[in-house]
């Protein structure tokens, strides 16, 4: 049996119970959208009072900044991002309503964090291994690393050298927080199979990629001029509408063919298929590189959802809500409710707010620093662009606004129509 979390409303039936067996978040509120909707009558939950963070079995909540508390076993939580894991047994009140939490836990070696090595830790010892030779690094030791390019909370980007090519390349090492189990592992090399099909001027190339022991990594096509965020960096802090737009088309050009891309899929039981169309789900700045000339660079989307599967195959050590960090600026709602809402709007929502932030210097949503990010998205509006940058031209302005819609769904379907309009708006 695999792992499992239930959680059962106080004096309710076995069969309104509410169970995961897969890794999740879930709303709890008063809010048609959560997962777990309270009852009106519920006056003292909020619209969206927590958020339950599922990673069968393990479960954390995090309270939301509601008027009246989160209670766990009678102790108040306290308001932000830290949240606190819950065990079997354990009781949940939110208002009036108690939910009590169940958890199974599959046998075999369990996925837990506590006392695994640092990311990075783990990191350097393989590439110390591989640089001296170590039996069993055969796939990592075909690269020499010449320099660190970037690290992040999962592991470090170098720029590494094919020893059998002379090919510069980005190789990224994953390493995992736990004991990889089979599952987690054929999942992450199936999604690195749709990923390295993809071939665009404007996707990054994948190439090479495999796990060592508890360690995922791939190699990729190298972009030498950095990334959009390094780009506005340098230009002070924003970028000219010129400027701004030709990457924002450049990058719709790339999702376009993603979304529609044709790409094989190894399943689980060893057979392949045919899958339509890939959604990125994390595009911001840093996910936008650049080559070529320095001043006619070319765009490429980087990391095409493996940084997400490593994350939701629990590899990571994170919390879900933890993993997306930074790429909640560029997030609409619906992926924050839900996160496996994987629908191509997502994708073009965030290129639209990376446009909003090129032009203005932040994001469409304002973050206040004492604020929980996660409660920032589904409550506060998105800032008209003009608001924050007056001499924007107005038609440009409203295309932008109208793609930043996100409640009750994203209007604009499609990156080929998103770009038409940008270019009408001209």
């Amino acid at each position: 049996m695999p792992s499992s979390v239930t959680l059962k409303p106080r004096g309710a039936p076995a069969t309104a119970a509410y169970v995961f067996t897969h890794r999740t978040t879930c709303l709890v509120g008063r809010a048609s959208e959560c997962g777990i909707r309270l009852p009106h009558t519920e006056t003292k939950a909020s619209r969206h009072h927590c958020l339950l963070d599922v990673n069968p079995p393990h479960l954390r909540v995090r309270d939301l900044g509601s008027r009246n508390g989160t209670y766990v076993n009678g102790t108040r939580l306290a308001p932000g991002p830290a949240g606190r894991d819950l065990a079997d047994g354990d009781e949940i009140r939110v208002g009036g309503a108690v939910l009590g939490v169940s958890v199974k836990a599959e046998e075999g070696p369990s996925p837990a964090y506590d006392g695994a090595p640092d990311p990075v830790d783990a990191l350097h010892t393989l590439l110390d291994a591989a640089d001296a030779g170590e039996p069993g690094l055969a796939g990592i030791r075909g690269y020499r690393l010449l320099q660190e390019l970037g690290r992040g909370g999962q592991g470090v980007v170098h720029l590494a050298r094919n020893e059998e090519t002379g090919e510069l390349l980005a190789l990224k090492t994953l390493p995992a927080h736990r004991a990889v189990d089979p599952s987690a592992r054929e999942g992450f090399l199936r999604e690195f199979a749709c990923t390295r099909a993809l071939r665009h001027p404007h996707v990054v190339a994948f190439h090479d990629g495999g796990v060592h022991d508890s360690t995922f990594y791939f190699t990729c096509e190298f972009c030498r001029l950095g990334s959009v965020a390094g780009l506005v960096a340098r230009a002070g802090g924003r970028l000219g509408v010129e400027q701004a737009v030709g990457v924002t088309l450049q990058a719709l050009r790339g999702l376009r063919y993603a979304h529609a891309a044709q790409v094989p899929v190894r399943l689980a039981d060893g057979t392949s298929a045919t899958h339509r169309g890939l959604v990125h789900r994390d595009i911001k700045p840093q996910n936008l590189l650049l080559t070529g000339a320095r001043d006619h660079a070319t765009v490429k989307i980087a990391d095409f959802g493996l940084s997400k599967a490593f994350d939701s195959a629990g590899l990571s050590g994170h919390t879900l809500t933890g993993a997306m960090g930074g790429s909640l600026a560029f997030m609409p709602r619906g992926q924050v409710i839900d996160f496996k809402y994987v629908l191509p709007e997502v994708d073009l929502w965030a290129v639209t707010a990376c446009l909003y932030w090129m032009l203005t210097g932040s994001p469409p949503r304002t973050f206040p620093a004492d604020a929980d990010p996660v409660a920032v998205v589904l409550r506060e509006p998105v800032v008209p662009v003009r608001d924050r940058l007056p001499t924007l031209p107005r038609r440009l302005a409203a295309v932008i606004d109208a793609a930043l819609v996100d409640e009750p769904r994203i209007a604009l379907t499609t990156a080929a129509d998103l770009a038409r309009a940008i270019r009408q708006a001209l």
